[in-house]
């Protein structure tokens, strides 16, 4: 069986989800409970079932998932196959241009990290919501830098001596038995997480010193959310379980003990990805992403939009990037 019918038959066999799977929280932010609706999102990009409910904190103004579903509940909401092996398993002949895309966003992301730390054979870089790995790789190969990644799922290939480390679980549970990192990298994580607020006052127990952190997230107040509404993609309900204004995210990340050396209202995500999605989720109506469909007009639409990539990094478009150092 392919994986495009895996995929459909996993959507079709989820039952909605019930009561009994969610439980209530307060803010992440600032810890109070009144707060007021913001949105009713689905999974658009898969079309599993289920409504899952957005609120906004009235003190701090943090949006989050509330009532949220419960830890040992969301895994059925992450696809076992990326869609890189969908892509590569039934698109081959697309394949330059997808690793061209993939690769611009790690020369991206790197580009980004070298404007504030140089890395070399000596350094130590954990990325907290790894994925398949691909950043780890790029900076293993590029700086010789030791390489670590942590994934709630594993979809990173094997460790190897030569290659990053690959450890799977959540990350405030890992013991890293008193190492530390000169860079730690979490490039949209932080709104999956269940303990964002946690989270980074673990990264900066982990920054030696002159470390940096680097986080990268969806842009609530921004002007694809204003279009798509409850389609917006960065919504991704219901993994996305905090949702970011700049000021928002800014407040957290200085309440964790950080000082913000960088603010870009752009990342290495290329905004074009969520105007395409979300006219595909306002068209298709929560019936799920064909990827078989969507793979070549997204690549078509990617190129015709190149001119307008320069426009992009100046505009307010859903994507937001913070570099920061622990404050002394």
């Amino acid at each position: 069986m392919s994986r495009r019918h895996r995929a459909g038959r996993a959507a079709a066999e989820l039952q909605p989800p019930t009561p009994e799977m969610f439980e209530p929280v307060r803010c992440y932010g600032c810890g109070a409970a009144d707060a007021v609706p913001l949105a009713t999102a689905r999974d658009d990009f898969t079309g599993k079932p289920g409504r899952f409910s957005y609120v906004r904190c009235t003190r701090c103004g943090l949006g989050y998932q509330n009532p949220r579903l419960k830890l040992e509940h969301i895994a059925g909401y992450y696809d076992d196959d990326t869609v890189a092996e969908r892509v590569e398993a039934g698109w081959r002949w697309l394949l330059p241009a997808y690793r061209w895309a993939v690769e611009g966003i790690e020369r991206k992301r790197l580009a980004i990290v070298r404007r504030h730390l140089a890395l070399d054979d000596g350094s130590a870089v954990l990325d907290v919501g790894c994925g398949a790995g691909r950043f780890l790789r790029v900076v293993r190969r590029t700086s010789g830098a030791a390489a670590t990644g942590v994934d709630f799922k594993d979809r990173a290939a094997p460790s190897s001596p030569d290659g990053p480390e690959f450890r799977q679980g959540l990350f405030c549970e890992q013991d890293f038995a008193g190492r530390t990192f000169d860079l730690i990298t979490m490039w949209h994580y932080l709104e999956h997480d269940y303990d964002p607020a946690r989270s980074l006052a673990r990264a900066r127990e982990l920054l030696g010193p002159g470390g940096v952190l680097v986080v990268e997230v969806p842009r609530l107040d921004s002007l694809t959310r204003w279009l798509f509404r409850d389609r917006w993609p960065g919504l991704q309900a219901p993994q996305h379980l905090t949702l970011f204004t700049r000021a928002s995210l800014l407040a957290l990340i200085r309440r964790a003990g950080f000082e913000v050396v960088e603010y870009r209202a752009c990342g290495s995500l290329p905004a074009y990805f969520y105007f395409f999605t979300g006219v595909a989720f306002l068209w298709l109506g929560g019936r799920g992403l064909n990827l078989d469909r969507a793979i070549l007009p997204y690549f078509v639409g990617q190129l015709l939009a190149l001119p307008l990539r320069p426009l992009g990094r100046r505009l307010n478009l859903g994507i937001q990037t913070v570099v920061c150092r622990p404050r002394a």
